[in-house]
């Protein structure tokens, strides 16, 4: 049976980010679709899991452990799982990524 989930349904309160997760809708992964502007990203964190970006639009500044890359459109990066990571937002326009969380639940611990 096919299943749509609405933008609406999934949006983060008072921003343009979408949180799926994946047990609420019988799928064994769970995603952020991230539209943030440059300067914006999370903190510090982790999970007990993989997690994979797809930049589909600007540019990110990502931060993997010790090392920091510079993804951008149509560029892809992993993280380990336990792993202390972030992104923030590094291009002249708006960042549009996807986050693949390798998990039904999504796990975050903040350092």
């Amino acid at each position: 049976m096919a299943t749509v989930v609405s933008a609406e349904a999934i949006r983060i309160p008072g921003s343009r980010t979408l949180r799926f997760e994946g047990r609420d809708h019988g799928s064994g992964v769970s995603f952020f679709l991230v539209t943030n502007e440059p300067g914006q990203g999370p903190g510090l964190h982790r999970h007990p899991y993989t997690e994979t970006w797809s930049v589909l639009e600007g540019e990110a500044r990502i931060t993997i452990g010790d090392e920091t890359v510079v993804a951008r459109a149509g560029d892809t990066a992993v993280v380990q799982p336990g792993v202390w990571h972030r992104f923030t937002s590094t291009g002249a326009g708006t960042l549009r990524m996807i986050c693949l969380h390798a998990s039904a639940t999504m796990i975050q611990e903040f350092r």
